[in-house]
């Protein structure tokens, strides 16, 4: 069955914020990746602890590590140690939880060479190690198209998955907004959501939304409520719903990113927590009414 959560650290950084917010949104689950600034696989034990204790209380549970395992801040061509640490803590940490998704990436892209030089091999060796641990311990580890290799186009992604074998995806609309097409020709022209979506569909495990829209002329992508930019998310929903999915669907609004101005005080941190669940509220009506249309 379809359910909704979130990166509810884009309502507040404490975990007492992001439990408000996603109950105020009428849901059960929160996909964690920050609670007090640091991500869930690093916070201190006892800290965990007052976590779960808090979580098991409120009755939220975490649907998904947002992990920083194997992400854009990670190289390719140095050691894995730092990854393979994350993922080490993170295992008893979801197990203790009762988590089964977690969000991994392949590594950043290496700026300066070409798409098909950024020593793959390595990648799909080390994501086949990551596979093997999240699944021996009865989690699907779940793969984004974000700013990494298998972010580079679709194809990319199909190689990934061809690799690693167990592998699935957490599609994210809004990426491609923003990313290069490395599979096209030099000057690299952003993403299509939708084609990348379209290839890649029945890999999909989970989905991430997000919208926006990419200004050429001055580099920057400025992110909007879904359905309001340039990721064809009621489309993509549509499609989704129309062909039987059933899993998760987390937002990721990105709006509060406006408001992260320390010197802005409390009324940031409310406007903050307002975008994040008026953003949960329109998606909600958004799936409502697709799923109407369609007689779910």
């Amino acid at each position: 069955m379809v359910y909704l959560t979130g990166f509810a650290d884009e309502a507040a950084d404490d975990l007492e914020g992001q439990i408000r917010a996603t109950r105020e949104l009428g849901w059960q689950n929160i996909e964690s990746r920050n609670i007090g600034g640091q991500n869930i696989h690093n916070i201190p034990e006892a800290e965990f602890e007052t976590v779960c204790a808090r979580l098991a209380e409120s009755g939220v549970h975490i649907n998904c590590f947002g992990s920083a395992i194997a992400n854009w801040g990670k190289r390719i061509d140095e050691p894995f140690e730092t990854s393979w640490a994350e993922a080490l803590r993170a295992v008893p940490r979801m197990q203790r939880l009762g988590t089964r998704l977690v969000r991994i990436m392949s590594f950043a892209v290496l700026e300066g060479r070409e798409p098909d030089d950024q020593m793959e091999a390595e990648r799909f060796r080390r994501l086949r190690e990551l596979q093997a641990l999240f699944s021996d311990a009865g989690i699907q580890a779940v793969h984004e198209n974000c700013m990494n290799y298998g972010g580079m186009g679709w194809p990319y992604t199909l190689r990934l998955l061809d690799n690693v074998p167990g592998l699935r995806l957490v599609f994210d609309t809004g990426n491609p907004v923003f990313l290069d097409d490395r599979t096209k020709a030099k000057p690299y022209p952003k993403q299509s959501a939708w084609e990348f979506y379209s290839h890649v569909k029945e890999h999909i495990a989970y989905l991430h939304i997000k919208d926006g829209r990419f200004d050429p002329q001055t580099g920057q992508t400025t992110y909007t409520f879904a359905g309001e930019g340039d990721a064809e998310v009621p489309r993509i929903l549509e499609d989704l719903l129309k062909h039987g999915y059933d899993g998760g669907i987390s937002i990721e609004p990105h709006l509060g990113t406006v408001f992260h101005d320390a010197a802005a005080g409390k009324a940031a941190d409310e406007a903050r927590y307002a975008a994040y669940v008026e953003y949960g509220r329109r998606v909600d009506k958004m799936i409502r009414g697709i799923q109407e249309s369609l007689g779910r």
